[in-house]
């Protein structure tokens, strides 16, 4: 089982990597890789104080995967954004692989995601809001993009209080 200690930190190479698809032939491998991201993130949130979604490349397991659990676990396997609204809000985005630092970025205000549950069933969901600026920023961790590189400029960064 993995732990906080298996947390990948901001410098960390793997970090910039971009993920390769989860295959049917991993299909058995997902619940392990699930459990590790949901004991991952409780220990963050008992530590920290915050975390809705974690992706799998934050562990070292390079799978376009994530996790995410704010009134129930959700799982997204191989997902897709689509249909990015042209609109964008502003807020101080965190991230657990830097979990004292905030940093100023812009999000589409609305997105679709298309994605296999872990039944291997495709689903699609329509997100605005908090939960759009969320799976834009664990999205990004699949492509090896850190919010760090996504800053509105060289003063958007600042220690979480």
């Amino acid at each position: 089982m993995k732990t906080l200690n298996d947390l990948l930190l901001l410098g960390d190479p793997r970090l910039y990597e971009t993920c390769e698809p989860v295959t049917i032939a991993e299909q058995p491998l997902i619940d392990g890789w699930v459990a590790d991201l949901a004991n991952v993130m409780a220990e963050v949130r008992a530590k920290y104080h915050f975390g809705r979604a974690i992706a799998a490349p934050q562990l070292g397991i390079m799978k376009r995967l994530i996790y995410l659990d704010i009134n129930k676990p959700v799982v997204f396997i191989n997902p897709e954004l689509t249909d990015l609204s042209g609109d964008l809000f502003e807020l101080w985005d965190d991230c657990m692989s830097f979990p004292n630092l905030l940093v100023k970025v812009k999000r589409h205000s609305k997105i679709t995601i298309k994605y296999l549950d872990q039944n291997w069933q495709p689903r699609e969901w329509q997100m605005e809001g908090n939960l759009s600026e969320l799976l834009q920023h664990e999205y990004d961790h699949l492509n090896g993009i850190l919010c760090t590189m996504r800053a509105i400029d060289d003063k958007s960064f600042k220690w979480r209080n």
